[in-house]
């Protein structure tokens, strides 16, 4: 049996490789619409986070990260829910890893609608029920639980960046709410 010195980036690429990587590979990243449900199990509340882009506009996203080497699509959507909604959110993760869209990401607009200019990513994507307590960490300024029907509206709509609009509003008719 070999014994091996420790990889100091588990699971993860420095800084570099990762550079290198994005200009060469797409990348896989989960994202979560996290939302409350009514006693019915109907969406009544959308969870998104606020956060300000390198020239300091604010915009709101969704949780959302890569999926690192040997980790499982449940365990990535659960370290993402945890990391952008705290350690108490009391996410209800799926039955079945099977997400309700993947979405591509370029990095210039293309005819899929979503842009990250970073990377070409494809994300597997996810309407999740949230239960308990939320406190938004890592770079996300604040955490806001909208109803459905403010979600849907142009002022918000127009708030998202590289297509995430267009993504709560795949969830939310995903998950039965009409526009």
């Amino acid at each position: 049996m070999a014994v091996r010195t420790p990889d100091p980036y588990p699971g993860w690429l420095s800084p570099e490789d990762l550079y290198e990587a994005r200009n060469r590979l797409p990348m896989l990243y989960v994202e979560a619409v996290p939302v409350r449900l009514d006693p019915l199990g109907y969406v009544n509340e959308v969870g998104l986070l606020l956060q300000a882009d390198d020239e300091g506009n604010m915009m709101r996203t969704l949780v959302s990260g890569r999926v690192l080497y040997k980790e499982t699509i449940r365990a990535a959507l659960l370290r993402h829910l945890e990391k952008d909604l705290g350690p108490l959110a009391l996410p209800q993760l799926p039955v079945s890893p099977v997400p309700f869209t993947v979405v591509e990401y370029f990095p210039s607009p293309s005819q899929t609608g979503f842009t990250d200019e970073r990377q070409h990513a494809v994300a597997l994507a996810y309407v999740i029920p949230v239960a308990g307590e939320c406190q938004p960490r890592q770079d996300a300024l604040e955490l806001t639980w909208m109803s459905p029907a403010d979600v849907l509206s142009g002022p918000v709509q127009a708030e998202f960046m590289g297509g995430r609009g267009e993504l709560v509003r795949q969830a939310l008719a995903f998950a039965g709410v009409s526009a």
